[in-house]
């Protein structure tokens, strides 16, 4: 079987291509035809000589999303975009317009095996990991089919990224890599409901890529009852591996606080959000639930939301507001299943 050359960073590609005796300048060619120019075809390869051409088509294939269908919400600048995989699965992706910045939220998995009861993800299951190439991918297509650059990447589209951590961070890598798409790291988050290991693992790495955790409950108890996986890594040890990534990388976290009418967004719950988070470097995004077909919450109001981030301020004052891009077109936070996509520009 072919290996998918798109699945391989620049320095797994200069290791894949020394096994044959080729010069790491191959690999940096190769790797700026893929991901800055978007060629599919060995043969377009055009600085590179026939033999060799025929030579890494015989071992190498370079892999591709075939895009379905995309919708538009032009009053809430987003574009969700519906790809089939090789295998026939299908996921989906959103480009987003807010004020300077062109952000592509991605996709890392095939459904979602965690069961977070707020997320239209969950109810697909889990199918499978994406590869690093699938992942990336879906941003190169993306970047294709707009005019304006892609400024910003965030892994939290359908799946966990920690739980495909490999596969999720040499996408990362090739994203950021300047022969690729040359997204700054600190341009590029990657979201976890807090698995802990991984938490730790990301905090040794080199780059500088950002961090947020889906935090959505400040109580062990609601964090248990809306997100099952609380029960494997409860506050008590998130939090501390949240500690430990500040003060290892020199940054804030971001903590994403989906509220829920009547379960999460009460006084008392900023007054455990207050406590959970005092000291700790940290952005706090509040994002009022996006309802879909088959949810059984309920947004707070506006009103509501406003109070809860009025209790917030005095001491957590790095408190914003996230506005809900792509609720209407089924493309905003937590609204993702793959199922829903039509070729209707709204």
């Amino acid at each position: 079987m072919k290996i998918d050359i798109k699945n391989l960073t620049l320095s797994q590609l200069v290791e894949e291509f020394g096994k044959f005796d080729l010069p790491s300048f191959r690999a940096r060619q190769i790797f700026k035809w893929i991901w800055q120019k978007g060629i599919k075809d060995w043969e377009l390869m055009t600085d590179i000589s026939k033999p060799l051409r025929t030579r890494l088509a015989e071992r190498y294939s370079i892999g591709d999303l075939k895009l379905k269908a995309r919708v538009g919400s032009a009053k809430e600048g987003a574009v969700k975009h519906l790809f089939e995989l090789a295998g026939g699965e299908r996921i989906e992706s959103v480009w987003l317009k807010d004020g300077t910045r062109r952000t592509v939220c991605v996709s890392t998995q095939v459904g979602c095996s965690l069961g977070c009861e707020f997320c239209r993800t969950a109810g697909m299951g889990f199918v499978r990991d994406l590869t690093a190439g699938e992942i990336a991918g879906q941003v190169l297509a993306i970047s294709k089919g707009q005019t304006e650059r892609i400024t910003n990447v965030v892994f939290m589209g359908m799946g966990e990224p920690f739980l495909n951590y490999e596969a999720s961070l040499n996408a990362a890598r090739i994203l950021n890599h300047d022969l690729g798409l040359n997204i700054g790291a600190r341009k590029i988050t990657l979201s976890t409901v807090g698995i802990v290991p991984q938490i730790r693992e990301f905090a040794q790495e080199p780059e500088q890529f950002k961090l947020a955790v889906s935090l959505n409950a400040a109580d062990q108890e609601t964090r248990e009852r809306i997100m099952p996986i609380a029960k494997r890594y409860p506050l008590k040890e998130l939090i501390p591996a949240v500690v430990e990534f500040t003060e290892i990388k020199g940054k804030r976290v971001t903590f994403e606080y989906v509220m829920l009418k009547n379960i999460n967004e009460r006084r008392k719950d900023a007054d455990n959000l207050i406590m959970l988070l005092a000291g700790i470097p940290c952005k706090i995004n509040l994002i009022p639930f996006n309802p879909y077909p088959e949810s059984k919450f309920q947004a707070p109001s506006e009103v509501d939301v406003v109070r809860f981030r009025e209790w917030l301020m005095p001491d957590l004052p790095a408190v914003t507001l996230r506005k809900s891009l792509g609720a209407a077109i089924l493309a905003g936070c937590g609204q993702l299943a793959a199922s829903s996509l039509n070729e209707k520009e709204k």
